[in-house]
């Protein structure tokens, strides 16, 4: 297979170097050059629709992070962006007092999420969890957090320890997904003192495999936070109106008693939630406090309506899913078939393509070289984070997708390694 060109870059390095002058590092967090290939992925966009993305010199993409996960039905969704406009121009965002949006999406959220007695909208993933934990501690008046999965950059969870004081992050404790023995050992040895075990209920562990809960895991995490009397809270940022409209919780029939939604909630918009059962969250009427200038803001929340809207009416999980089924069913095929360690993980709606590692640490060349080569063939994905799919991927886009993986991985194949 041939190697595919280069992209022509030039805007997107030149806007970099210019970026760095105003921002440390140019960009910041996940997005940063490092975390694709350097001089291969593009490093601005300027604009998307349906399932396409286009960078600032004219490159086009299908793409498969969605905005790391907030997409879930496509880019400039003209129903869900006329609901904002129409907030804007008949009612305003940002008040001194709370609008009454706020309780139609909270009833909204009620009838769809399990655990969801009682709601408090935010704005980023990090917001929910922080709260939530600051929910937990304020309900038990315990200190310890025993977490499985990312759960944002706030101290107490953050992987990058620059500038957090050890004793912000000191009383959170860490297992692995799925292992329910580690988990209970840390409880035989903290669990009058923990206040929360935080888990994301379907596993994606940075730059790893995606996990599936193994049977009965879910269900041992849940006992054992009840007789430790801890509170359980699921970290559904990722997975919520993704796996189903009521979360992984609905999904896989294990309820929490907090849970934390965002990303998918509003289609871009930024929102995000925390929800659960009313004998814990009745303490943030005055024990625990929560306030923001920006939280009640309602052009997200009319957003977020539209889009719950929008897939209940046009059955949009069901067709996910079952387009889902096949994509993953094809890559798994040309993955195999090309018998170079590439291995994919996931679910319909969820997907990673990761390489086995071997003792001589050819699977970050491979891993390169593949992502290059896909990059070049229009097909965004990232090296170091699964993938998603949107509505607006149609049944062509995946197959054309499937076919650039197939020859991207066929061109690594046949190079000497």
């Amino acid at each position: 297979m041939k190697e595919a060109p280069h992209l022509n870059l030039t805007k997107s390095m030149a806007e970099f170097e210019m970026a760095q002058g105003f921002t440390p590092g140019g960009v910041l967090g996940i997005r940063r050059p490092y975390n694709f290939v350097e001089g291969e992925y593009p490093i601005y966009f300027e604009k998307g629709k349906g399932c396409r993305v286009q960078d600032i010199d004219g490159n086009e993409y299908i793409d498969y992070l969605c905005a790391y996960g907030p997409i879930i039905l496509g880019y400039r969704e003209e129903e869900v962006d006329e609901a904002a406009i129409k907030q804007i121009r008949e009612y305003g965002n940002c008040f001194s007092l709370t609008q009454p949006l706020q309780n139609v999406l909270a009833k909204k959220l009620r009838e769809l999420i399990p655990c969801a007695e009682m709601t408090v909208f935010v704005k980023t993933g990090s917001d929910a969890t922080t709260l939530a934990v600051r929910v937990a501690r304020g309900y038990t008046n315990r200190t310890k957090v025993i977490r499985c999965g990312y759960h944002g950059w706030d101290d107490w969870c953050v992987e990058v320890k620059g500038g957090v004081p050890k004793k912000l992050y000191e009383d959170t404790l860490e297992f692995h997904y799925n292992d329910l023995d580690e988990l209970e050992a840390l409880m035989k040895e903290h669990g009058n003192d923990t206040a929360a075990i935080i888990v994301t209920p379907f596993g994606h562990p940075l730059g790893e495999q995606l996990q599936s809960p193994k049977k009965g895991f879910l269900e041992g995490v849940r006992a054992l936070a009840d007789k430790y009397g801890t509170v359980l809270i699921f970290d559904e940022i990722r997975t919520g109106f993704r796996l189903s409209l009521g979360g992984a919780q609905k999904l896989y029939g294990v309820t929490p008693d907090l849970s934390t939604f965002g990303k998918a909630l509003a289609n871009g918009y930024a929102l995000s939630a925390v929800v659960g059962k009313t004998e814990f969250m009745s303490k943030i009427k005055k024990e625990v406090f929560v306030s923001s200038t920006f939280f009640p803001n309602t052009i997200p929340m009319a957003a977020a309506l539209k889009t719950l809207e929008i897939m209940e009416r046009d059955d949009v999980l069901g067709k996910l899913w079952k387009k889902g089924e096949k994509f993953n069913a094809d890559l798994k095929k040309v993955c195999d078939a090309a018998d170079i360690g590439a291995e994919l993980s996931g679910i319909p709606v969820m997907q990673f393509i990761t390489f086995e590692k071997d003792v001589y640490k050819k699977y970050k060349a491979r891993r390169t070289d593949f992502f290059s080569q896909l990059i070049r063939r229009g097909v965004f994905m990232q090296p170091f984070h699964h993938g998603y799919i949107c509505h607006r991927h149609t049944e062509a886009d995946l197959k054309h997708t499937v076919d650039m993986v197939a020859e991207s991985l066929d061109y690594v194949k046949h190079k000497n390694y």
